[in-house]
């Protein structure tokens, strides 16, 4: 049998969303809590896969640090559960939550 799989950008962020929430001083994702990957966008283009997130960090995390923690994350968590290594995996602080959020 000839063919392939090709998985929906939709699972992709979901898997991109969960990686980023397990990272130490992710508060969480912006967007809807209904949707959780929404926040993540997945875009394809010749052959790769680009994930840009938009986040909430903890109030006193170190932004730059955060930043590499979900980059890596992100990538590693990718690879073992789609089989797919993103080109770029681009993380943008939005806000830090407020003390006591």
């Amino acid at each position: 049998m000839e063919g392939h799989a090709v998985i929906s950008a939709d699972v992709l962020a979901s898997y991109a969303a969960d990686a980023a929430l397990t990272v130490a001083g992710v508060h969480g994702l912006v967007g809807s809590a209904l949707l959780r990957h929404e926040g993540v966008k997945i875009s394809r283009e010749d052959g790769k896969v680009g994930v840009e997130l938009h986040v909430v960090l903890d109030w006193g995390a170190r932004a730059g640090t955060v930043g590499a923690e979900v980059q890596t994350s992100v990538a590693e968590y990718l690879l073992r559960m789609a089989d797919v290594r993103p080109d770029s995996v681009e993380v943008v602080i939005d806000e830090f939550a407020s003390p006591g959020r």
